[in-house]
């Protein structure tokens, strides 16, 4: 067990993971044996996954943010020192993901009780080289543990811990629509040029549902989303910056914009989509929805004025949303459309009620709130489950 400690401080590749709070309580414990080292190194493993030490080690490593997967991530060849040096450290590691209790607690005189821990048994270099020689679809760091992220008021990226689990099997109707969304992601994914895309309509018919459920459906992929608020456009060439040495596929999704006439942020944001020294990356695509057709708020009166160029500067207003490479409009559902979605999702909760009662409620339902929506029907059918 000493011999382990000495290896453990051997880390280089992976020497951040000595920071690590399991770990390092398992160092300390190795370092001095105690009955309280041993319960806090068991407490740390329970915490961090409910005691599975081999399943921990795997993680750990799959997840770590280290000189090795960033290179890989590049594009580029990896010294044959480095290669040496990771799969020596993988050993050391796997030597660690497959102690017990009984070799741990063999270095201790005390026979009272002491708490069990358990540990998958892994192949843990096999597994790390093949996330390795498919970086583009497992990522590294943050990436590799999470699908969707924001930016916070520091401007960093910053996980989702619980993200929006929809799927496309859960929306209905649209399916048009849901395509275009697909195949241009599925271009991106596979390297091929994709769009940017700006999906317009009435409020309630699925368009964020859409983009989110595209990334539930393919992050294992390798796609992730990064959702940035409208006053944190100016942050888009930062972003950009941070991921496009990432072999990740990103769609940047700002939901709901729109701009007032003088509202100059709209500037970064054309910068962007027409394409400034920093803007365009490959592994990166903007998906944008808004209620608005032309994004930006126009009243009767910005048409008067003495502005010379006024003809340009109107121009400028209503072009920002052909700046998009696809424009999909996602039109508010008829009678019809509105009562087939109500009906799937009646039946995909187990309502049973017959369909002539479901549509005289559901349509007044509708008529009540001035209007049809998917989001109508889904509030409706969650109406009728909360009775």
């Amino acid at each position: 067990m000493k011999r382990l400690r000495e290896k453990l401080e051997t880390l280089c590749i992976f020497r951040e993971l000595l920071q690590d709070t399991v770990l390092s309580s398992l160092c300390a414990y190795l370092e001095n044996p105690t009955n309280s080292a041993y319960a806090e190194f068991v407490a740390m493993l329970y915490n961090a996954n409910g005691g599975n030490l081999g399943e921990y080690i795997k993680e750990l490593c799959s997840n770590c943010e280290n000189v090795y997967v960033k290179t890989i991530g590049l594009g580029k060849s990896i010294p044959k020192y480095m290669t040496a040096s990771l799969e020596s450290e993988l050993d050391i590691l796997q030597e660690v993901s497959e102690l017990n209790k009984e070799k741990l607690c063999g270095l201790l005189d005390y026979k009272g009780f002491l708490p069990e821990f358990t540990s998958t048994n892994l192949r843990l270099k096999d597994i790390y080289l093949h996330r390795a020689d498919n970086i583009e679809k497992y990522g590294y760091g943050i990436y590799a543990r999470n699908r969707m992220f924001y930016v916070d008021g520091q401007g960093s990226i910053t996980p989702v811990l619980h993200p929006d689990k929809t799927e496309l099997s859960d929306l209905v109707d649209y399916e048009r629509e849901r395509k275009i969304v697909i195949d241009n992601t599925k271009a991106l994914l596979s390297g091929k040029p994709a769009a940017n895309i700006l999906l317009t309509g009435d409020a309630g018919t699925g368009k964020s549902s859409t983009v989110k459920a595209v990334v539930n459906a393919l992050w294992s992929e390798g796609l992730r989303l990064v959702e940035v608020r409208k006053d944190q456009l100016r942050c888009i060439p930062k972003i950009l910056d941070e991921l496009s040495s990432n072999p990740l596929k990103f769609i940047l999704f700002i939901d709901d914009l729109s701009f007032l006439k003088d509202d100059d942020s709209f500037n970064a944001l054309k910068a962007v989509l027409e394409g400034s020294v920093t803007a365009k990356s490959s592994n990166v695509v903007i998906y944008a929805t808004s209620n608005r057709r032309h994004i930006i708020k126009e009243n009767f009166s910005d048409r008067d004025g003495d502005d010379i160029h006024r003809n340009d500067t109107m121009q400028e207003l209503v072009s920002l949303s052909e700046r998009f490479g696809i424009h999909i409009s996602f039109s508010k559902p008829n009678k019809e459309t509105f009562l087939h979605i109500v009906h799937h999702l009646a039946e995909e909760n187990g309502i049973d009620m017959p369909a002539e009662e479901i549509d005289i409620l559901a349509e007044r339902f509708a008529l009540e709130r001035s209007g049809r929506s998917a989001r109508l029907a889904r509030q409706f059918i969650d109406g009728l489950l909360s009775k």
